[in-house]
């Protein structure tokens, strides 16, 4: 049964992360970012320690926890104003099917890798045409002898230049039905016919995004998660691809949680001391209601989110995914929400200071905006609690 109150595990997990972020703090990240750079320096110290891992299994060189403790690893980092977002792809999304549903020689390969920050994989679901219809995309696998011959384009894929290889979620035929049923091939970034292209964003991060052209990309048959047909049931292949989709989705949308509530908490957190210091009549301006209130509605809503998000994580790490289906969206909805709010409210307080660089606020405006746009949007959302939680009719 989950509790209200965090174990002291978890309180020190989070005071041991929380210092290491504050090392690094926003500074390090604003610098790296003018620098066009990755956050290569706070990524291998956060593997050394043992946080990139902290989820994955204790025999292939992670920490033998859950989301829960990653979740605590990112909100942190992201409270201290350096979020790692690729701790949403590489050992959350990546890390967990492979570990839930890869090969005995794929979890050599890539687990231990993960976890040690040494090797970094993204994921690739988002197509031009599919968007949240996952049952649109057109990227497939055809048999080529013993090989696999992957073709398809992906948009809004996070860290491709990082990444050592690309999760990509596929087709193919169902050789008893006909039908294309989805599938999942770790593709590595420098084989033959993959190609990424920026994509110029107004959004001031440290992780790019890229389009990705696959033009007959060859894989070797142990590229599929899982393994071919007959490792079909259990852990993986050729009949799994739905399965392994879905168990890496519920982490991406818990740890998008975490990315937002540490986004806001550090928005918040630079108000409460400005609003602290700023005397403009007699008192603070934080003794005025007017100022006070909103940001505490704002901690409100990030500590409701975070209820939500920890529920999620707890349902998910027991192992029950229904459950945690519902959860995790729901606190992703409410973490993208407030995250938004904290951030707008935190800008207000500050004035003409909130859009300065000194106060480095003001790029968070549009970063805030991520966590209600991906991994899958506000709207889709309430798309999900209308008709899997409230049982409402589709509307499409």
């Amino acid at each position: 049964m989950t509790t209200l109150i965090e174990s002291e595990e978890h309180q020190a997990l989070r005071a041991a992360v929380a210092a290491l972020g504050k090392r690094y703090g926003r500074d390090y990240l604003t610098r790296t970012v003018a620098a066009g750079k990755p956050l290569t320096e706070l990524w291998s110290e956060a593997g050394k320690l043992g946080y990139l891992g902290v989820n994955l299994p204790e025999e292939y060189g992670g920490g033998g926890s859950g989301i829960a403790e990653l979740s605590i690893v990112l909100e942190e980092l992201g409270a201290a104003g350096s979020p790692l977002l690729m701790l949403v792809v590489s050992p959350a999304i990546c890390g967990t099917v492979i570990s839930r549903f890869g090969t005995e020689e794929q979890k050599r390969a890539w687990l231990p890798a993960i976890a040690d920050g040494t090797r970094l994989m993204a994921f690739g679901i988002t197509e031009p045409d599919a968007g949240s219809n996952s049952h649109r995309i057109t990227t497939t696998a055809r048999r080529d002898g013993a090989d696999w011959i992957l073709t398809g384009r992906k948009v809004f894929i996070s860290g491709v230049d990082m990444a050592d290889a690309v999760l990509i979620v596929g087709r193919t035929e169902d050789a008893r039905t006909g039908r294309l049923k989805p599938c999942l091939f770790i593709v590595p970034t420098d084989a033959e016919g993959f190609h990424k292209n920026p994509i110029d964003m107004e959004l001031n991060a440290a992780e790019k995004q890229f389009e990705l052209v696959l033009d007959d990309v060859r894989l070797p048959a142990d590229a599929l998660v899982g393994g071919g047909p007959s490792h079909a049931f259990g852990s993986g292949g050729e009949d799994a691809g739905l399965l392994q989709l879905f168990a890496g989705l519920n982490p991406e949308r818990i740890m998008t949680a975490a990315f937002a509530i540490g986004m806001g908490r550090y928005a918040l957190s630079k108000a409460i001391e400005y609003a602290r210091d700023r005397t403009v009549w007699k008192a603070p301006i934080g003794a005025h209601q007017a100022i006070a209130h909103p940001l505490a509605q704002a901690h409100i809503d990030l500590e409701l989110a975070r209820l939500m998000m920890q529920k999620a994580a707890h349902l998910y790490d027991a192992g029950d995914d229904i459950g945690a289906g519902e959860a995790a969206n729901m606190a992703k909805y409410a973490a993208g929400e407030a995250c938004v709010k904290a951030v707008d409210q935190a800008v207000h307080t500050l004035g003409g200071n909130g859009l300065t660089r000194e106060f480095g606020l003001a790029s968070l405006i549009t970063a805030s905006r991520v966590a209600r746009i991906a991994p899958v949007s506000r709207e889709m959302v309430l798309n999900y609690v209308s008709h899997q939680t409230l049982g409402l009719p589709k509307s499409y």
